[in-house]
């Protein structure tokens, strides 16, 4: 408990230097979000085949990317990439999460949008990052027909898997499906 009071002291003489210009530190103050984040991305455990970067660098760890490259099914090979916004509420909120990757999938629709049912209704505060990114991983290995955004999409995996997985080539090789033109991934 002394220790606990020590820091305390330390921070707040630390913190008036600071308003003095005495050229102490500054102290940041971390939000509970931020610091429950912080803890969530020392603890991930991603398959192989995903990744995270944190392109305003690691002082920024609100907004990171994740790229995934499915090893198996219909997007095998493909490579999509994930942008996360998470709030100084986390894990309170879920972390907003949008589909860089223009891709021809029943679950994200042309504008990024991803639906799955743990980033909406679903979300619970004892979940993390590591279950968010488990969660679209297998988006890409079982896409869910049932509770579409891409609605078109998923139509077709319903009514004829072949031509599904036939559109799903030609979009990841980049080609149009339909009137809608998806640039290269693979």
């Amino acid at each position: 408990m002394i220790g606990l009071f020590k820091v305390k002291e330390k921070q707040r003489e630390q913190a008036q230097n600071a308003s003095r210009g005495g050229g102490g530190a500054s102290v940041k103050k971390q939000s509970a979000g931020e610091l429950r984040l912080h803890k969530d991305i020392s603890e991930l455990n991603l398959p192989s085949s995903c990744t995270i970067t944190f392109p305003n660098g690691k002082d920024d760890l609100m907004n990171f990317e994740v790229s995934i490259k499915p090893d198996d099914g219909y997007y095998h090979n493909g490579t999509f990439a994930f942008t996360f916004q998470v709030s100084p509420v986390y894990p309170h909120e879920a972390p907003k999460v949008k589909c860089k990757t223009k891709v021809y999938h029943p679950n994200i629709d042309l504008e990024g949008n991803v639906c799955l049912n743990i980033l909406r209704e679903d979300w619970k505060p004892v979940l993390n990052i590591n279950t968010v990114i488990y969660g679209l991983f297998h988006l890409f290995t079982e896409p869910n027909s049932e509770d579409p955004l891409n609605h078109d999409a998923a139509q077709v995996l319903r009514d004829n898997p072949k031509l599904f997985e036939t559109n799903v080539r030609r979009a990841m090789t980049g080609g149009y499906v339909g009137q809608t033109f998806f640039p290269r991934c693979i």
